[in-house]
């Protein structure tokens, strides 16, 4: 039975204002009624898909019209379904998603149902993905399965919107196309972040680069979250070593957020709009230049303990790699060797690779190179992350900065150039600390005490290895500057205990567990330290050891009311144990002395 002309024209109407209320006046709604434009379309489907049924009836099994119908109806269901997701009605949602899968069983490879086939597993895949990740997985690895068998079969989708457009003599194949490729981009995107809650980070990021590359070669893309999201992804693979991809997708990161900075240049109306495009861009540009500084120090630090463990191991090859094409992969392993030899975009990245290396370091002057960047990608992230605006940010890039100096005293063979770059990593961490209210900011005020009462330290132990070489009597000043640093890294390990105190000034009985190992920790650098002073004085000598004694006690006290802390410093437990001995005889030697 042919289908009248005024039936055609009702549905085409109604599924108008259906996507008028979804895709535009939803986003209008008031806080009081958020899925008001939702209902609303909900009841015009309804009324629609009961539309439809009439008509399909009314069709005999070989009508012409009866696939395009069924495309229609699949695609209401589905509508259906993903309304009432929105609308947090999981269990309708999914009924009207399993009905939707009925309707088209048998007609999925057809053009007019492809688009809705494609979807549907898609849909199902998110409605799963919080409940049984699994489950979602194999919705989505099915969606992706469909997408390459009907691209292989040579026939072209059509867009399901035409098919409520009555009077539509051809399909636009391109628009359609479009479409789908783009549903087919969402399916490696949501498989993407299946595996990540699976567990499989290497497979992940091989589906959110894909993604991106899909994204690059179609032109559909927002430029600073594209950027953003290729930065966030060099993130996973430098922690993997995989250096090599991890500087290309920081590489892309910059390519493209530069381009989009030549498109806001060549705007002439500055007004509320463009202001609000060039906050973005220079929030997202800072965002992207301590991911370059990210990059560089994790690459110094990777570089370092490779070094140290060829230097435990000096007979034994470093094996490790930077590049993550040739890693070497279990048989069962999820992901292929070919996937991550293609972890790269087609663009002419050059200029900004050639910035810096992506090799492991292994001399002054590579360490050198890398930290001079790190200087520079910093400055830059500066420029937008201030004191005043953004406190916790310009605090954390502070500590990078600091960080820099630290990593490159490795690299360092001249004791008094290490004690130099030590001195600037205090100076910066002082200069910060000095400015910041500890009530406010006490997370970061814990981490920089904790740091400045370790780089001290090290000092201290530079100054002293270089006093043991010397065959001459040590000058007054040289001593005095030895007791300075022994003083400021005991004052600093100081302030991170008592941050612990309640307002009456007790520190409590236990600390949180995240705290535990650092703040035993400072306890034992406090009783190593008095035991470093430099003094002939026997009254001092006799105040330090006592301070040694005092701040071993608290360590060994605290590890016997908490006894699973002793399993976080078994090493500086065992000292400890060993001078509660030792140091009780020295007190009374030198008490006797004194008298």
């Amino acid at each position: 039975m042919i289908i009248s002309k005024e039936a055609l024209v009702d549905l085409q109407e109604k599924y108008e204002k259906v996507k008028k209320l979804i895709e535009e006046d939803s986003k209008l709604d008031p806080e009081t009624e958020p899925f008001l434009s939702k209902y609303a379309a909900r009841t015009i489907l309804i009324s629609m898909n009961a539309n439809l049924e009439n008509l399909i009836r009314q069709q005999t099994q070989d009508s012409t019209d009866r696939v395009k119908l069924l495309g229609m109806i699949s695609m209401i269901q589905l509508l259906l379904g993903i309304v009432s997701i929105d609308t947090e009605e999981l269990s309708i949602g999914e009924k009207h998603l399993n009905k939707c899968k009925e309707i088209i069983d048998k007609s999925e490879s057809e053009p007019e149902v492809a688009y809705v086939t494609l979807n549907l597993h898609n849909q199902f895949g998110i409605l799963w993905s919080k409940r049984e990740p699994k489950k979602a997985q194999m919705y989505l690895e099915d969606a992706e399965k469909f997408y390459n068998s009907f691209k292989e079969s040579g026939r072209a989708p059509i867009d399901p919107n035409e098919l409520f457009i009555h009077n539509l003599e051809t399909f636009n194949s391109i628009s359609a196309w479009e479409k789908f490729e783009k549903l087919h981009t969402l399916t490696l995107y949501y498989l993407a972040q299946i595996h990540g809650v699976l567990g499989d980070s290497l497979k992940s990021s091989v589906y959110c680069h894909v993604t991106l590359k899909r994204q690059l070669e179609s032109k559909d893309y927002d430029p600073i979250d594209w950027a953003l999201n290729s930065a966030t992804l060099s993130q996973f693979f430098m922690e993997t070593n995989g250096f090599k991809q991890a500087r290309h997708h920081l590489a892309a990161s910059s390519y493209i957020i530069e381009k989009y900075e030549e498109e806001l240049n060549r705007i002439t109306e500055h007004n509320e709009n463009y202001n609000a495009k060039i906050e973005n861009f220079r929030h997202r540009n800072a965002d992207i230049a301590r991911c370059w500084a990210k990059y560089g120090l994790l690459l110094m630090y990777n570089s370092k303990e490779r070094l140290l463990k060829h230097t435990e191991d000096i007979e034994s090859e470093c094996t490790e790699i930077t590049d993550l094409s040739k890693l070497i992969l279990k048989e069962d392993s999820s992901v292929k060797t070919e996937g991550l030899k293609q972890l790269f975009f087609p663009l002419n990245l050059d200029v900004y690779e050639q910035k810096v290396t992506d090799q492991f370091l292994l001399t002054f002057d590579d360490a050198k190179k890398v930290f001079l960047n790190i200087q520079v990608w910093l400055n830059k992230a500066q420029e937008y992350y201030t004191l005043e605006s953004l406190a916790s940010d310009y605090i954390e890039i502070v500590q990078d900065q600091s960080q820099a100096y630290d990593s490159l005293v490795f690299y360092e063979e001249s004791s008094d150039n290490q004690a130099k770059l030590y001195k600037r990593s205090v100076d910066l961490l002082e200069n910060v600390i000095s400015q910041v209210n500890p009530t406010y900011y006490m997370q970061y005020c814990r981490q920089i005490w904790f740091r400045l009462g370790q780089t001290y330290s090290d000092m201290v132990d530079i100054k002293s290895d270089k006093l043991k070489e010397t065959n001459s009597r040590p000058a007054p000043h040289t001593l005095n500057k030895i007791n300075n640093l022994i003083e400021k890294s005991i004052h600093n390990f100081t302030s991170f205990i008592d941050s612990f105190r309640n307002p009456k000034k007790e520190l409590p009985k236990k600390v949180d567990n995240d705290f535990q190992k650092p703040f035993l920790q400072a306890y034992f650098h406090i009783g190593a330290l008095n035991g470093r002073y430099v003094t002939l004085d026997k009254g001092r000598q006799l105040k330090n050891c006592e301070a040694s004694l005092n701040a071993y006690g608290k360590v060994d006290e605290y590890c016997k009311e908490n006894t699973e802390a002793a399993e976080l410093i078994p090493s500086e437990l065992s000292i400890v144990k060993e001078m509660l001995q030792l140091l009780p005889v020295k007190v009374m030697k030198l008490q006797h002395e004194v008298r």
